[in-house]
């Protein structure tokens, strides 16, 4: 099957969680990462989920999961090894038109979870589309390699002087900016030397620097 990459904005939006877990315990924490409201529906938890529930980070009904639990949930993630349940899950979910993911049970999905790697404001998610889990935790590895610990800094700089380029409603041609993200701009970032690379950002994008700027 092919999927449609996207991400999701979960802030604030009522969740359901069946199961609870080690598989449950790590979707639970990728959704309040996401800022996501979420219920649990299990006769049992983990301490860790416990531990949240008892802090009041999520909701949990101590039972065996209803159709009825799905009332007000925007989205439902499935967390058991009992492919009987995951079915119900979903087929119950695809009655209301509410997508649903079951852990490793790609027949009972309308979306999968990719391998995702995080530094900073950037999110990388690799997938192989459910055909290898290896493959996938492979790819996660050496992207996490890959984006070493300049790429955060270079990505808040490059937001700023965004705002800034909107803010004066100028045009920058997007192969400017590629441009502007050279190796010198990635050496000043590197060496910490954050506002004489925003000097040379602004310089090279022609953004006027601003006043508070020029007067120091």
């Amino acid at each position: 099957m092919d999927y449609y990459p996207v991400f999701l904005d979960l802030k604030k939006r009522p969740v359901l969680v069946v199961g609870g877990g080690k598989v449950a315990e790590g979707k639970v924490h990728g959704l309040l990462g996401a800022g996501a409201v979420i219920s649990l529906v299990a006769p049992q938890l983990t301490d860790t989920l416990r531990d949240l529930v008892t802090a009041g980070s999520i909701r949990h009904t101590p039972r065996e999961y209803k159709s009825t639990d799905l009332d007000g949930q925007a989205t439902c993630f499935v967390a058991t090894d009992d492919g009987a349940i995951n079915a119900r899950v979903a087929e119950d979910c695809r009655a209301r038109g509410i997508w649903v993911n079951a852990a490793d049970d790609s027949a009972n999905c309308d979306f999968i979870l990719p391998a995702v790697v995080r530094n900073g404001k950037i999110v990388v998610a690799a997938s192989t589309g459910g055909a290898s889990p290896a493959m996938a935790r492979r790819l996660r590895e050496e992207l996490t390699a890959f984006l070493d610990e300049d790429y955060a800094p270079l990505t808040d700089l490059l937001a700023e002087v965004r705002a800034e380029v909107r803010s004066a409603a100028m045009k920058v041609d997007p192969e400017r900016w590629q441009d502007a993200i050279d190796a010198t701009l990635r050496t000043l970032i590197a060496q910490g030397r954050i506002d004489e690379a925003r000097d040379r950002l602004r310089l090279t994008l022609g953004v006027e620097p601003s006043p508070t700027r020029r007067e120091g």
